[in-house]
């Protein structure tokens, strides 16, 4: 099995910072891409930045320039630096990664339980 355990959310005022972090442990092999995704209310979830093994970033268009996403693979951990936060960034945020496991060669995606972050006006 793989947990997933995020941290760093919280309430900012507007063009304040955060920075998430997300931590994977469990029976991994390799990890392909990490990414975060957010859901506000009423919304769909949607990409926010993704991150492959080999470090190319991708972002959504709302956050490029505001938002860098950064990976430590000795330990297995993606970061979400969230600078001159709007109150459009309120939402849960998730991370997401791809895995191998140890002995085989299927992908799994696993999800992380979601961190709030709220942008107060």
């Amino acid at each position: 099995q793989v947990q997933l355990v995020e941290s760093g959310g919280g309430l900012v005022q507007a063009g304040g910072s955060l920075r998430l972090s997300c931590a994977a442990s469990g029976s991994i092999f390799s990890i392909n891409t990490m990414g975060w995704y957010r859901q506000a209310p009423g919304k769909q979830r949607e990409l926010v930045a993704a991150i492959t093994n080999g470090d190319s970033t991708n972002y959504a268009d709302s956050v490029k320039g505001r938002f860098t996403i950064s990976r430590d693979n000795a330990k297995n951990t993606m970061y979400l630096q969230m600078n001159s936060l709007k109150p459009e960034d309120t939402a849960v945020y998730y991370c997401q990664i791809k895995v191998r496991k140890v002995g085989s060669p299927t992908v799994y995606v696993y999800w992380g339980q979601g961190t709030q972050v709220t942008v107060s006006s």
